[in-house]
């Protein structure tokens, strides 16, 4: 039987409801994402008005590129933006949930498009670095002519989970995370918006306490979100209706939020170059908040007690040798004591490295002294530091006219101990921080004694 003239088919009316109610049960941060670039939050540098990646959006002459940023920047926001003004077919997928053949079936539809209507086709993949290089060369090809247009987005390194080949037909536009006076509008947007928010549960939330949940989301407007929304339905409203929301209640809502951390990814290799970094520079407070950082995060003490076993070799040297000494008993207590004691030791470490002299000059003279032997090999042993094993080898001269150091006055006379053709080379060059000081005087004054002999 046809429908009555002006009214919709039963499945669309249910299609409809379904997706009504869809909306309004997903979660707040879902409810809330932006439809517009007015309604966008952040990332100015890309999207402010006469941006360039803003204009080619708006103009629909959209390139192939890759969004990098952490959770909560926007990154899904945008392409969904990209969606709504774009006159080409948005075909979004998840690379958690999507395969080969969902990647075959998308240019396909986009090859029959453009040939029957013209159209364009982007490809949205969320999280493309889960696809896997065989996953990624599928759509290479179609990138490459033209057949869709690619957008995605990713929170880890392009430059290591994208496929050269691929990156290079992209342009990667990097998000930064949300500074906490941006999470603190979209949270007051949302209190006050009454079709997707939470006007209607009439939350009242002072200052102190919103800006202290805006600094505790980590840049994340999706943890922020996700928190108001939770405090809000629990806690009770009062005689006016209101529901006065504490940061108190915005703690118990997040509970312990778990650190951005990956510890086989950026988070892991940019934090410890920080901390490293920190230690280097004699900032102690740095490195111990970077120590704080990995620590919390669950990253493996020991991977930190070896990096400051490096550090203090490297970076302390010989301005002050007990350095070495400290880092490896901090190994040795880390390993002993476990966690999560073990941060004890690790602190005091940390503090010492940090705020000792400093000197790489171990690290310079090694780096000369291997370069010697990568240009010369095999220069021989001269023959008197050669041990005299046999009678044969006495009469080839091994060790003839050697100088037994603790025979002569302060246990030492110059001689010749490098090969022939490096005769004179001088490798370490003593700094004049803290304990190195000593040395250099000494070896000036032995290398002096040394030079007519040279």
């Amino acid at each position: 039987m046809p429908t009555k003239k002006g009214k919709g088919k039963p499945s669309d009316m249910f299609a409809a409801q379904a997706r009504a109610r869809t909306q309004r049960e997903a979660p707040l941060a879902a409810r809330m994402r932006p439809r517009s670039f007015d309604e966008f939050m952040g990332q100015e540098h890309l999207v402010a008005e006469g941006r360039m990646l803003r204009k080619s959006i708006e103009t629909d002459l959209v390139p192939s590129m890759v969004f990098w940023g952490p959770p909560g920047s926007g990154k899904t926001t945008l392409a969904r933006i990209v969606a709504s003004l774009t006159q080409s077919h948005f075909a979004p997928i998840s690379a958690v949930t999507a395969g080969v053949a969902d990647l075959r079936q998308i240019v396909d539809e986009a090859q029959n498009r453009r040939g029957m209507l013209g159209q364009r086709t982007i490809l949205f993949i969320d999280e493309i670095h889960r696809f896997n290089k065989a996953q990624q060369d599928v759509i290479l090809p179609y990138v490459e002519d033209g057949v869709v247009t690619l957008i995605g987005a990713t929170t880890e390194n392009p430059s290591f989970e994208v496929i050269s080949p691929l990156l290079s037909r992209c342009r990667v536009y990097t998000l930064n995370p949300l500074s906490p006076e941006q999470i603190e509008t979209i949270l007051r947007r949302a209190m006050a918006d009454d079709e997707r928010g939470l006007a209607r549960l009439r939350p009242h939330v002072d200052d102190d306490a919103l800006a202290g949940l805006a600094q505790a989301s980590g840049g994340d407007a999706r943890i922020a979100l996700n928190a108001l929304e939770l405090a809000a339905a629990t806690v009770q409203p009062d005689d006016r209706g209101l529901r006065r929301i504490g940061l108190p209640d915005f703690e118990e809502a997040l509970q312990r939020r778990t650190a951005v951390y990956d510890k086989a990814g950026d988070y892991h290799y940019d934090t410890i170059s920080a901390f490293i970094k920190s230690m280097r520079g004699s900032d102690p407070d740095a490195a111990l908040y970077w120590l704080a950082r990995m620590l919390e995060a669950g990253e493996d003490p020991l991977f930190i007690a070896r990096r400051m076993v490096i550090l203090a070799a490297e970076d302390v040297g010989l301005a002050d040798p007990q350095a070495l000494v400290v880092a490896m008993a901090t190994q040795q207590a880390v390993h002993f004591v476990g966690m999560p004691e073990g941060f004890l030791p690790l602190a005091e470490a940390v503090i010492y490295l940090a705020s000792a002299p400093k000197s790489n000059s171990a690290l310079a003279a090694y780096q000369k002294a291997r370069k010697d032997v990568r240009e010369t090999r095999n220069e021989p042993v001269p023959l008197h530091l050669r041990n005299p094993v046999t009678e044969m080898m006495k009469d080839m001269g091994y060790g003839k006219d050697y100088k037994y150091a603790h025979k002569f006055p302060d246990h030492y006379v110059p001689q010749q101990f490098l090969p022939d053709r490096l005769r004179g080379h001088r490798y370490y060059q003593p700094s004049d921080q803290g304990f190195e000081r000593t040395i250099r005087e000494r070896l000036r004054r032995l290398r002096d004694e040394s030079e007519p002999q040279e």
